[in-house]
């Protein structure tokens, strides 16, 4: 049901000089097409209702419509006839099968204010039911139950501070809480939808479907992890359920799907895959879930932690779901949830997988930086520091091992525009190194990083400083204030001062972590909410653009709201809310971190280079013999596989004295099946020690 209580003020004349239209544009499909519109009477009562799918709505007012209609948009509707002729006229009562609309004449001939009504239902008479029933019950009655339910959840809720303190007005924590609330389907518990809103929705036909009105994993366990940050732990635990029956068989979940997990796009972001594990840890250490509950989640943990060690940790998309390669935010979350997994398969006694776990996270973490940093570059000079963290790398490129010299292509730019060197290329991302626990915030690589973002990406605004998410970004209007169509200018996002406060908050500079609270707060709209993207240019009043305030795009992001509350939670706190412990603990101290002397072959990522002094790691995924060679075939070893937990077979290959050039060559044959493969592989030895 929605109830809207409206009042006529009439400024000048009286009201008898004023026509009044409510006008509604049903989408019962998910889009303008194919839905069907009908005027009907329904126990004496006129009712505009919309059908479509299985699926109807009725509007109905508490005073009778006068005149009314309904029809097809751009043709029929009230709006165009309103428009043209300046009444409805003789009322259509059916327009079927199209992009319909619905119109009827309101009337405030008498004192009270008006009340419409939205009902929903299976058919007509259900939904008029819906609407007539809540009218004769009162508008009253319903804003204070509505107001009542609300309001005993959120006392519920852990008290934080919060910059702005509002006399009057929108309290920016309630509404937060609020937004993240309401973004739960009530047929789909623990669903979490990125956004009401369509980005730029006023420019998009039935081709764009999905809009922002999808689940994507990372939006979701970020809006979680708030959740818990808030002590609403039914609601994340719900979250934790849903994803649980949304997982995909391989141990992956979508790039985005719709709320039954139907896939919607089909790009694989690892990070999407790490983030359930991080909130089981997460919801552990709240005390949401007990140790004892470990075994329930533990089905969803594996078969996550599974895929990720079959195919990470270069990702086939980076966060913003364009480039695929080594992206260090990408690989904060998967070494942290590799770790954490490790955690909770000791905790329920599996040592060998904890111990294949913590062995690729070592291997993995002691490798970010031969990945992703790029030392001695033009912008390093620029910047007068060493070196920095790139935004992403590829990982197909000529040098495996030193992949930032290799090309990327930036997405939603004219193609002339997309190819750069990866070392040219920087984001605010790299700053998840910190937050989930792998470096430390004082780390002289991270300082770096920190003086050539804020050189290329920071913004000064009227609320304060804002960042861009990567140099070269196209994710925007363009450049005369027009929408977003594939390719723009990337604008400034409120979401980055949160989670560049809580960097600040984790190198101890809290005065300023507050700043940008109230930077980040001072974002939103007259109605508190966040924005995805602010306006950076000067004002377009026409396109109603004025620096500093919502862009077109999404509004609100519902992540970005979970960032608020969690930055609320982390001052609180004096720490960073969601930096897993475990993690933290074993790699953010560089003089305790473990290192790796080992390199993995995989048959899906069979590396062809490895570092002098390392050992090699053969994963397969059922059990073989390795023969192989150091000396061209001279001589022969062969190794068998061992179980190494999550259904893999690991042979470890002891070619650590290899010389630089050297080579080792190896063929498998397979035990179970009794058959050779036929091919020669081989890895060659090609610089000495780890950078």
């Amino acid at each position: 049901m929605v109830l809207q209580q409206i009042s006529l003020e009439v400024l000048q004349g009286d009201a008898a000089d004023y026509r009044v239209y409510a006008l509604a544009s049903p989408h019962l499909v998910n889009a303008g097409a194919g839905n069907t519109a009908t005027l009907e009477t329904v126990k004496g009562c006129r009712v505009l209702a919309a059908h479509g799918k299985g699926l109807s709505l009725a509007m109905a007012a508490s005073t009778p419509f006068g005149s009314a209609s309904v029809g097809f948009v751009g043709e029929s509707d009230g709006y165009t006839l309103l428009k043209r002729d300046g009444q409805l006229g003789e009322p259509f009562t059916r327009a079927a099968d199209g992009n319909v609309a619905l119109c009827g004449e309101l009337d405030f001939s008498g004192d009270e204010p008006l009340v419409l009504a939205l009902g929903f239902g299976r058919d007509t008479a259900e939904a008029a039911f819906r609407a007539r029933s809540s009218l004769m019950e009162g508008y009253p009655a319903a804003e204070a139950a509505y107001l009542a339910g609300w309001q005993a959840w959120q006392d519920t809720l852990v008290p934080l501070d919060r910059a702005n303190k509002p006399e009057h007005g929108s309290d920016p924590y309630r509404v937060s809480t609020a937004v993240l609330r309401t973004h739960e389907a009530k047929a789909f518990a623990g669903g979490l939808i990125a956004s009401l809103s369509i980005p730029w929705g006023f420019s998009k036909g039935d081709g764009d479907l999905g809009g922002y009105h999808l689940v994507w994993p990372r939006d979701l366990v970020e809006s979680a992890t708030a959740l818990l940050a808030v002590g609403a732990h039914a609601e994340a635990c719900r979250v934790l359920s849903y994803l649980q029956a949304t997982q995909e068989a391989d141990g992956h979940w979508p790039q985005n799907m719709w709320l039954d997990g139907t896939p919607y796009w089909n790009g694989i972001q690892m990070d999407e895959t790490a983030f359930p594990i991080l909130l089981v840890d997460q919801a552990l250490s709240e005390g949401a879930v007990a140790e004892a509950d470990l075994p329930r989640f533990w089905p969803m943990v594996r078969a996550a932690a599974r895929y990720i060690l079959l195919n990470g940790p270069a990702t086939g998309q980076d966060r913003w779901e364009e480039d695929g390669g080594y992206s260090p935010f990408t690989l904060a979350v998967e070494i942290a949830a590799l770790a954490v997994a490790a955690d909770i398969a000791g905790k329920l006694g599996h040592a060998t997988e904890a111990a294949t776990l913590l062995e690729t996270a070592d291997l993995w973490n002691e490798a970010i930086e031969r990945w992703t940093y790029a030392a001695d570059t033009e912008l390093s000079r620029a910047a007068k520091v060493p070196g920095y963290y790139v935004r992403i790398s590829p990982s197909n490129g000529p040098d495996t091992e030193r992949p930032v010299g290799g090309a990327i292509d930036i997405r939603n730019v004219p193609e002339a525009q997309m190819r750069h060197i990866a070392s040219t290329i920087v984001s605010p991302d790299a700053l998840a190194l910190v937050r989930f626990g792998l470096r430390a915030a004082g780390d002289p690589r991270i300082r770096a990083t920190v003086a050539v973002i804020d050189r290329l990406l920071k913004v000064e605004l009227p609320q304060g400083p804002l960042w861009y998410r990567y140099n070269g970004d196209g994710y925007g209007e363009k450049a005369d204030g027009a929408p977003y169509d594939g390719t723009g200018v990337g604008r400034a996002w409120p979401l980055m001062a949160g989670e560049r406060a809580h960097y600040e908050l984790a190198r101890g500079d809290v005065a300023e972590a507050r700043r940008l609270l109230e930077t980040l707060e001072n974002s939103a709209n007259e109605s508190g909410f966040l924005p995805e993207q602010c306006w950076d240019s000067d004002d377009i009043p026409e396109r109603d653009l004025f620096k500093g305030k919502p862009a077109g795009s999404a509004m609100p992001l519902v992540w970005a709201h979970g960032e608020h509350v969690k930055l609320l939670r982390s001052l609180r706190d004096g720490r960073v809310f969601d930096t897993p412990a475990t993690v933290a603990r074993r790699y953010a101290d560089a003089a305790t971190m473990p290192t790796s002397d080992l390199a993995v072959w995989r048959p899906n990522s069979p590396i062809k280079a490895l570092l002098r002094g390392r050992r090699l790691r053969l994963d397969l995924e059922a059990p073989a013999r390795l023969h192989w060679s150091t000396d061209a075939w001279a001589t022969t070893t062969d190794t068998d596989t061992h179980p190494a937990g999550f259904d893999l077979h690991a042979a470890l290959l002891d070619v650590s004295a290899l010389p630089v050039g050297g080579r080792v060559v190896f063929t498998v044959f397979w035990t179970a099946e009794g058959r050779w493969e036929g091919v020669d592989f081989g890895v060659e030895v090609v610089r000495d020690g780890i950078l």
